[in-house]
């Protein structure tokens, strides 16, 4: 028997299958009934969380959260779009508007249903006692803050180190690709600029934590790849993607399946946006991961003495744009804010002691660069050549896409916009005086690209993949190339590959950087038993960080907790002198719950020789197991400190109760392993592939996925944590696509029938 409901802004009846897994199949029989239904169901499975994400862009939060939260809602409104919204919608898709507002009826009839039957209110709701808000189709478009942007942070970093310790602590730091000496911009004065530079960017573009939480960047990694026929076992071709988030409760993605006349797609989006972003539409397969370009710049302005809201531009003095906006606060009154824009972007902080002031530019701000939602119109796409024709519209963040087809067709494309810097690499700020401007931006054309590659693969996983010789400036911070070696080593490996194998290396904890610690080891000797017992221990390790594993254990406590500082902390001894060296070795330490990056620690560990920090580190190292796991190794594993337990983001303010968290499980790999599971420094995992997919190309229904915790969002419900196990378990269940299948492995059927049929809302 069905579920129905009565929804404002159908034309017609809409069927929605759910299956056992919780993956919504919807049926409509035309475009616009069908995003109103999407709509629908994402708030009636995510409605606190994109409440919440509505209310954190559109700095509503002190509406219902009071007024601790004044300063990020005024920090998001800062980075909200502000142009004009018909230059915006039109460098979208040419329908985009007209979907997102089918879209955002949808959510409003879930939102109005609420508030006049509250039994269907998701009980945070409740507990937090507020009702949830209607949405405004140009919300989904003006707000930008979700977007995985993270270069400022790469280019304060660099400023405040050189400032503090020069460029060859910097050089400890992080590497930079293509390889590439730093210059400070002349008229920069690094001294001008403040630690905490960045604190209201971080407001407004970290996630959701709480009052008393200091909000931080999230730097996280993703793989895709795409194999050709030539080298599966079906002759058929394969493309996976495993997009790597922050952990929590629910997670990020949501996964729908969307057809009507003109589509038929299924896949994974953010329950936020309308449409799909990763999967597939019966003609092509599509995947993404982030090509990290550098779109953003800090402009540092020299402000007049007399009135610090001028600064100097082209030797002249120019007035900072003031907008001022009414912040409602729940148990008090509105309070004004006060929000301050140079030509280049919103000010973000001012020093009157040193006449200066500080302000973002972002190629996130223009039109058309709202995060994924360019996803709209590549996700239609007839075939390899409109899927590619459709990436020219895509503006943020920046996104390498591949895309497989049933004929066979394989291919590499990214796309985002990639501003042209005349005179600076855009590795550091510059000052705002007129020296320092954007010239445009570069054709998306003009990014390299690859279709059927002779080698029959191609993968991503967000390391530098321009070819050598690529004479355009993309960025210079890209990740970690350890997760590609991997997967590459595997896909050039052998031929015959199928879905369970690709599923196999999604999950695959083979550390590099731990072979090629590992080989360090070879010839080393020692007299203390504990140094002995770890030799032993990781001279025959396979370098795979299994949950199981004892060797995968002391080989993470010892190199990222014990190794690694005593190796950088060494490097410092050469460089500074002692009253620096601690400042400097808080600086240059990696944050442990961010992707990994071995290459500073590889490149000291194998430039001399390190064997006697190896032993004394060692020995510590095992030390500290002991205290964590006992004195016998051979009860010692990885997951028992390593372990997944997702949060609900507001449960400091919740409290604990039986749905806020999720597991623990114990899990295997690191941040530097293709099974990414990046952990803070109580081992508890923080970023990873919640979502994973495997597209069998032209055997739709053979395809599998992964959606961890659950598909809902609404404590209580079937689907809210039902996934974590068998996530936590590398498995996946199938993506079902044809109607025979969904029908075969049916859990629920809801149908929405238009609001002028009298029919009787049930839930």
């Amino acid at each position: 028997m069905a579920t129905t409901f009565v929804v404002n802004g159908l034309a017609s009846p809409v069927e929605i299958l759910i299956d056992r897994w919780g993956v919504p199949h919807v049926y409509a029989g035309s475009q616009d009934d069908l995003f109103v239904a999407q709509g629908f169901n994402a708030a009636r499975d995510r409605l606190f969380q994109i409440d919440l994400w509505r209310r954190r862009g559109l700095g509503l939060l002190s509406e219902v959260f009071g007024a601790a939260y004044l300063e990020r809602d005024r920090a998001a409104r800062l980075f909200l779009y502000r142009g004009d919204m018909h230059a915006e919608w039109l460098a979208y898709g040419s329908d985009t508007k007209r979907v997102t507002s089918a879209f955002v009826k949808g959510i409003n009839a879930f939102v109005e249903l609420c508030r006049k039957d509250q039994t269907h209110l998701p009980a945070e709701f409740k507990a937090l006692d507020y009702l949830p808000s209607h949405w405004e189709p140009s919300d989904v478009a003006r707000i930008r803050g979700h977007g995985l942007f993270y270069n400022l942070e790469e280019e304060v970093a660099r400023a405040l180190t050189l400032r503090d310790y020069g460029p060859e602590v910097e050089d400890l730091r992080r590497v930079r690709e293509p390889e590439h000496a730093l210059r400070v911009p002349p008229g920069l004065d690094l001294s001008a600029i403040p630690d905490d530079v960045l604190r209201v960017y971080r407001l407004a573009t970290a996630p959701f934590p709480g009052p008393g939480e200091a909000p931080r960047p999230g730097l996280d990694g993703s793989n895709n790849w795409v194999i050709g026929s030539s080298r599966t076992a079906s002759g058929r071709p394969l493309l996976a993607n495993d997009p790597h988030r922050a952990v929590s409760l629910p997670g990020l993605r949501y996964i729908a399946h969307l057809s009507a006349p003109g589509i038929d797609v299924i896949g994974a989006g953010e329950p936020t946006l309308p449409g799909i972003s990763i999967g597939h539409n019966g003609r092509i397969a599509f995947g993404l991961t982030i090509f990290p370009i550098d779109q953003e710049d800090l402009y540092v302005y020299r402000t007049n003495p007399a009135d610090r809201r001028e600064y100097a531009y082209r030797g002249r003095w120019e007035a900072m744009e003031l907008v001022r906006e009414t912040v409602p606060v729940r148990g008090g009154e509105p309070v004004e804010v006060d929000l301050w824009f140079t030509r280049h972007g919103p000010v973000i902080h001012s020093r009157a002691d040193r006449n200066a002031a500080f302000a973002v530019r972002a190629a996130w701000l223009q039109p058309g660069m709202a995060p994924y939602l360019g996803s709209m119109d590549y996700m239609r796409a007839s075939g390899p050549d409109d899927f590619v024709a459709a990436m020219n519209r895509w503006g943020a963040p920046g996104e390498n896409q591949v895309y497989a087809a049933p004929d066979g067709t394989i291919g590499w494309r990214p796309a985002g916009l990639v501003p042209k810097r005349p005179n600076w690499d855009g590795t550091l700020p510059v000052p705002g005086d007129g020296r320092y401007e954007w010239d445009g931006f570069y054709d998306v054309d003009e990014l390299p690209s690859v279709r059927d590659p002779e080698q029959g693969w191609f993968a991503t996983a967000n390391q530098l993949n321009l070819p050598e010789g690529y004479p355009h400036t993309v960025s210079y911070d890209w990740y970690a190339p350890f997760r590609h070696e991997r997967i590459a080593e595997e896909l050039g490996s052998r031929t015959g590959w199928t879905v369970e194998d690709c599923l196999r290396l999604q999950t695959d904890y083979v550390s590099i950087p731990a072979r090629r610690i590992q080989s360090l080891l070879t010839h080393l000797t020692s007299d203390d038993e504990r140094v002995v017992t770890a030799l032993a221990l990781l001279r025959d390790w396979d370098a795979t960080l299994s949950a199981d594993s004892a060797a995968a254990a002391l080989f993470e406590v010892w190199y990222r907790r014990h190794l690694r500082p005593a190796v950088l902390g060494a490097e410092l001894r050469r460089l500074l002198p002692p009253e620096k060296r601690t400042g400097a070795l808080t600086r240059v330490l990696p944050a442990e719950d961010l992707a990994g990056d071995a290459r500073v620690d590889l490149g000291l560990l194998f430039s001399g020789d390190v064997s006697g920090i190896v032993v004394s580190t060692l020995a510590d190292a095992m030390a500290e197991v002991e205290g964590l796991l006992g004195p016998d190794p051979s009860s010692w594993a990885w997951g028992r400190l390593h372990r997944a337990e997702p949060r609900h983001p507001l449960t400091q303010r919740l409290g604990e109760r039986d749905w806020t968290s999720a597991g623990p499980a114990p899990r295997g790999g690191s941040g530097d392993t293709v099974g990414a599971t990046s952990y803070a420094p109580d081992f508890v995992q923080t970023a990873g592939a919640t979502f994973r997919l495997v597209i069998d190309v032209g055997s739709w229904d053979d395809s599998v996925a992964m959606n961890s915790p659950g598909q809902s969002g609404v404590p209580g419900t079937p689907h809210y944590d039902d996934l974590f196990e068998s996530w936590a378990a590398d498995e996946a269940f199938p993506l079902l696509y044809s109607r025979e299948s969904v029908e075969a492995d049916l859990g629920e059927r809801l149908v929405l029938r238009p609001a002028q049929e009298d029919v009787t809302t049930g839930g």
